[in-house]
Parts: C-alpha cells; sequence; structure tokens
C-alpha cells in the first residue's frame, strides 16, 4: 500500500490504474467514471490530466493522474465497508506525500522535528556539494581557456604554469615542476630527471618529448614533460579545488 500515492512534479498524486486495482475495480470502469466527472467539471483539468502510465505488467496504458481533491471527487461513488478502509488509507497516504513534499521546500533549521531536520540537513548538504562541484566542473574550460581545454594539444609545464598563474592561481615554473614530482607525475633524480614517470603516462595526463643534444661530450637524450590535454583539465581540477579550500579556510 506505500505506493498509492506518488509526487509528481512537486504534487502529490495517484494514477487511476493504482485506483482500480486498490478498489477491485476495472481500469475501463474507472475511466469511464473519470469521464463522465468530466462533462460538468469547468476545472477538470486542475484535478485530472491524462497520461500514458505503466501498468504492473509493464505495458503503456492511457491513464489518468489525480491530485487530492480528483481522487476525492473521484471516490465518493465508492460504497462499502472496505472502500471506506482503502479511502481512509488514500487519505493517510495523501497527508504523508504532501509532509514529505512540504518538508522538501523547507530550510532544516525551519524543521521542528529532530529526525526530520537532520535528514532535511543532510539533504542540503548533499545538494551544496554537488553543486559546488557541478561549477567547479564548469569553471576548468573557463580557467584554461576553450581553446586548451577542448583541444588534444600537449603543453609544456612551463606554459601550464602561466596558464595557471593568468587565472588567479599562484603557480610558477619551478615550483610547478616540484608539486609534479613530489605527487609522483616526473621522475625525481638519475638519468631520466623530470621524465614523466610511469603512472602519469598511464594515466594520459603527460608524454615526453625526447630529443638528443650534441654536447662536447657526446650526445644527450634531452627529455621535455608535456602536460596533455586531459592532464591539463586533471591538474587544474586539483588546483582549483585546492585554491578554493584555501579560500574558505582564510573566511573561517
Amino acid at each position: 500500500m506505500n505506493n498509492l500515492v506518488i509526487m509528481k512534479n512537486k504534487q502529490a498524486v495517484t494514477t487511476s490504474l493504482q485506483v482500480a486495482e486498490t478498489f477491485g475495480k476495472r481500469h475501463d470502469h474507472v475511466l469511464r467514471d473519470i469521464e463522465h466527472v468530466r462533462k460538468d467539471l469547468p476545472n477538470f483539468g486542475e484535478m485530472f490530466v491524462e497520461a500514458n502510465v505503466t501498468d504492473s505488467y509493464g505495458r503503456d496504458r492511457k491513464a489518468y493522474y489525480l491530485n487530492r481533491d480528483g481522487f476525492t471527487l473521484l471516490a465518493m461513488g465508492f460504497t462499502g465497508k472496505t472502500a471506506l478502509n482503502f479511502k481512509l488509507q488514500y487519505i493517510q497516504a495523501f497527508n504523508h506525500m504532501e509532509k514529505v513534499i512540504k518538508t522538501s521546500r523547507m530550510d532544516s533549521y525551519m524543521i521542528d522535528d529532530p529526525i526530520e531536520r537532520a535528514d532535511r540537513w543532510k539533504t542540503e548538504y548533499l545538494e551544496r556539494k554537488h553543486l559546488a562541484e557541478e561549477n567547479r566542473q564548469l569553471r576548468i574550460p573557463a580557467l584554461l581557456g576553450n581553446a586548451v581545454s577542448a583541444s588534444d594539444d600537449s603543453v609544456t609545464v612551463g606554459t601550464f604554469a602561466k596558464i595557471l598563474r593568468q587565472k588567479g592561481i599562484p603557480m610558477g615554473q619551478n615550483r610547478l615542476f616540484e608539486w609534479l614530482r613530489g605527487h609522483g607525475f616526473l621522475i625525481r633524480g638519475g638519468r631520466r630527471h623530470n621524465a614523466p614517470t610511469q603512472r602519469a603516462m598511464e594515466l594520459k595526463v603527460m608524454e615526453v618529448r625526447e630529443t638528443v643534444v650534441n654536447t662536447n661530450h657526446g650526445a644527450v637524450n634531452k627529455f621535455t614533460p608535456l602536460i596533455t590535454g586531459k592532464g591539463q583539465q586533471y591538474l587544474a581540477s586539483k588546483f582549483l579545488k585546492q585554491k578554493e579550500q584555501h579560500e574558505e579556510v582564510s573566511k573561517e
């Protein structure tokens, strides 16, 4: 009986299919009764909405959504002790769903019941967290510039540091190199110093340009680390999150 009333478009409603099933009536008879009401009801559309509703067999059926007033009007003609019990259950279901809807529109501090207040606070927290993440993701292309973030072109560490600095994230080339080494994206020391690590390559956030430089001591391989388009978005997301966390701490 938990599905007697549902929420649709922020309103408590039931369906003609559910009414027919609950009261043990043929659905076509319930539709007939609704159509009969329609003839003399100027505001029919405020109580009944025609739609295709999936029945218990998974089939789409012509049906109606009914709000509390529509259900009350329809159920007036249902008589007998069993029908009375079902009407009472429907009233309870409408009351419960309308309370849920009302609570969902209230801020947590406005709710008196401590359990409901805690549930609403949790919902608000998750909504704020989700919205913050969406906003952060939307800001990444703006941070990088559409040409860069939408491109597959790789850039040098120095170029990426300059992009970050121009967008308000204090990150010079040397500091970015150190950050990448400290976080396992670049090799620290040895012949391949500052070359991308295997992890960075597997994540496809970095790649390497290898060139041969002739010196007085012979040919030397030079490794230039490059940040891929994917890597630019990945790292921008990290730095933007760190910047926002720092700003939050500064406000406290």
